[in-house]
């Protein structure tokens, strides 16, 4: 299966947005800042044929995380393409790399979702960033939303 048809049918190739390195962050009006987990890249994709995990390689991580593709199947839409970063805490509540890497600790892994890029049907690339980390703010609380 290629990494198109893994990540969404018609939508094409979708890879997440990263981020680059800097001596400081830009500052002043119309700057939005993320903060650099210490993951993996995920893109969370559901639709009919149920949810997927694809990682920046292309890898379908669905299996390994399985505490995210639950998370993902339960959301309150028909279908949705989430920009986020699957991580694992270790005790005093960071993101360590090498905890991810471990088998076990798979099923603690949950998503730091940044934006949406596909809501029920509608492509969201095109609106603003703004818009886009409103809406899947709402929808991970729970709340209906509208691509609209």
């Amino acid at each position: 299966m290629s990494l198109r048809e893994r990540t969404r049918p018609g939508l094409g190739i979708i890879e997440p947005c990263l981020p680059s390195p800097a001596k400081a962050p830009p500052s002043g009006a119309g700057w939005i800042h993320e903060i650099k987990h210490d993951g993996s890249r995920i893109m969370a994709g559901r639709d009919s044929s149920g949810v997927r995990l694809i990682t920046r390689a292309g890898n379908d991580f669905s299996s390994r995380f399985p505490f995210i593709t639950t998370a993902v199947s339960k959301l309150p839409v028909r279908t949705c393409l989430i920009d986020g970063e699957a991580i694992v805490c270790d005790e005093n509540g960071l993101a360590v790399f090498e905890l991810i890497r471990h088998h076990g600790a798979l099923a603690s892994a949950v998503l730091c979702a940044f934006y949406l890029l596909e809501l029920d049907g509608k492509d969201l690339r095109r609106e603003p960033i703004e818009k886009r980390k409103l809406l899947v703010a709402k929808l991970l609380k729970g709340q209906q939303t509208s691509p609209q």
